[in-house]
Formats: C-alpha cells, sequence, structure tokens
C-alpha cells in the first residue's frame, strides 16, 4: 500500500530541519580538520567539549526523563546505564557492545519494573 505525498510530510521535515543541517557542519569540519595535527591544543580541546557535551546529554536523558522513558524507574533507567558502561569496559571500550547491553538492560528493566 502506498502512501500519498501528504503522508510522508513528518519525515520531509526530518530530513529537512533535523539532518542536512547537522550534516553539512559535519562535512565542514571534515574539510577544515583535514590538516590538524591530533595532539593539538585545539584538537583536544575539541574532543573533551564533545565528550561533555555528550555526559551531560546521557545524565539528563537519566536523570530528568520525560515521554516514555520516564515509565521506566530512575533505579531502571541509572542500572541500565552502568551495565552498559561496564559491558563497554570489559568487551575492550567497543562502545556496539556498551549500547546493545544498555538498551536490552532498559528494555528488561522497563519491563520487569513495570508488572
Amino acid at each position: 500500500m502506498i502512501g500519498t505525498l501528504a503522508d510522508y510530510w513528518p519525515f520531509a521535515m526530518l530530513l529537512l530541519v533535523g539532518f542536512l543541517p547537522n550534516e553539512m557542519w559535519r562535512v565542514l569540519g571534515l574539510v577544515l580538520a583535514r590538516g590538524l595535527n591530533e595532539d593539538s591544543e585545539l584538537v583536544i580541546l575539541s574532543r573533551a567539549l564533545a565528550t561533555a557535551t555528550i555526559a551531560g546529554v546521557v545524565a539528563k536523558l537519566i536523570l530528568f526523563s520525560g515521554g516514555a522513558l520516564a515509565l521506566v524507574p530512575i533505579e531502571g533507567r541509572a542500572a541500565a546505564a552502568a551495565l552498559g558502561f561496564a559491558a563497554y569496559l570489559l568487551a575492550r571500550r567497543s562502545v556496539f557492545i556498551g549500547v546493545a547491553v544498555g538498551e536490552a538492560a532498559f528494555l528488561i528493566a522497563g519491563y520487569w519494573l513495570q508488572r
């Protein structure tokens, strides 16, 4: 069953407003960073700021969740994050393993704590 063009406007807006503006900055960053030394203070500062931003977003999602995430108690969200981080470290810093274990723990916590 093929929908009309009007059925796909949310996806078009997501592409136009969410994806393309961010992708433009990522490509520009790749072009400008081509000649930078990875040990320079500017690159180290940029990496530290990016890491701090991601840590802040994750902490906000765990502590002050809204919507469907808020249905899982904070204990379940914190335990899932801790298990994901432990799996990340035990799997020799594999981001895939850490995210997979954290997500599985979150889903299990959501199911188990809602009963």
